[in-house]
């Protein structure tokens, strides 16, 4: 049967049957809230993330007690390490007394419904600025940065996380850890793999943030982190941590790679995230500032996309400001 007595237009025509026919939502649910934690006192701005600053302990705190009012699930931690702190074998990634692990302890204690994941990566920590241990080349080395991230990733553990996101891209190191995770005891902490996280242009103003951009230079990631270009390796790669133990896998950036979350979605129905990375934000937050977009209708579209294609939640520095709007729309 078609047009006239076709008309999909029909279901558009009020608001009560398009809400009816609605078939991905946005709520507080699926967003992931990263935040950077910091030794200084008080806040610091990220020039290039408009809204988004280093906070203290006690900053993070108040940040945290906003996410859980707002029914935010979980807090995603990235350290900004001081500079004396970094070394060519980022031993300080697992001291249980250092700033992260503090900052773990502080939110679970407070706060202990709050879900708090963990970055288990080494290029905070390093300083090179890359994501493992490197030789005379300065290639890394991946077995050597897999026995490192083993030791990071308990490091977590015994601190409280509840989840702990490997973001590095090393070959075996979601099984090594799951290993570790289990014989320690720690079998109910959550494994959140960054399963395709590719060699990306949009994460400049992460490591602005995090205060590896300088220690790395002109280098790149691309000995590890994935081509853009790819898909199928994406498959690939997920599969592989599924079997080594994953609980959830992600994709990183969003939104330039929704391709490819769907893809893993449909593939493997597994949970699925995706990071609408500092690039993005970026990009979006300097179109609003020149008034050429509106910030929350543009917010929340961008956010039901990484839905639609498929995310269970997304990793977003407008968390926020989203579960704020979302919930003033219900």
């Amino acid at each position: 049967m078609t047009y006239p007595y076709v008309r999909p237009r029909r279901m558009r025509r009020d608001d009560f049957s398009r809400r009816l026919m609605r078939e991905s939502v946005l709520t507080a649910d699926d967003l992931i809230y990263p935040v950077f934690v910091h030794e200084p006192a008080g806040r610091a701005a990220v020039p290039s993330m408009p809204g988004v600053e280093r906070l203290s302990i006690d900053e993070l705190l108040r940040v945290a007690e906003t996410a859980s009012e707002l029914r935010i699930p979980a807090l995603a931690l990235f350290p900004v390490t001081a500079p004396e702190a970094k070394s060519l074998d980022a031993v300080a990634a697992w001291d249980d007394d250092g700033l992260y692990q503090r900052a773990v302890r502080a939110l679970k204690s407070r706060f202990p419904e709050l879900g708090v994941i963990t970055d288990v990566a080494l290029d905070p920590y390093t300083s090179h600025g890359q994501d493992g241990i490197v030789d005379d080349a300065g290639y890394v080395i991946n077995d050597t940065t897999v026995d490192a991230l083993v030791q990071q990733a308990l490091s977590h553990a015994r601190a409280g996380a509840d989840v702990v996101a490997p973001s590095d891209m090393m070959d075996g190191r979601i099984g090594a850890i799951r290993a570790a995770l289990e014989q320690d005891g720690f079998i109910h902490t959550r494994i959140l793999a960054y399963a395709a996280k590719y060699a990306s242009s949009f994460y400049g103003p992460f490591r602005d943030a995090v205060g590896s951009a300088s220690a790395l230079g002109k280098a790149d990631k691309r000995t590890y982190q994935m081509d853009p270009g790819n898909s199928d390796e994406a498959l690939r790669e997920v599969a592989l941590d599924l079997e080594e133990g994953a609980d959830m896998v992600m994709v990183k950036p969003g939104m330039p790679y929704l391709d490819v979350v769907r893809r893993v979605k449909d593939e493997f129905g597994v949970p699925t995230y995706a990071y609408q990375v500092s690039g993005e934000y970026a990009m979006l937050k300097a179109a609003f500032a020149n008034g050429w977009l509106d910030e929350r209708k543009c917010v929340l579209e961008a956010l039901l996309g990484f839905k639609r294609a498929g995310a269970d939640g997304v990793l977003t520095y407008f968390a926020l400001d989203a579960a704020r709007w979302v919930k003033e729309r219900a």
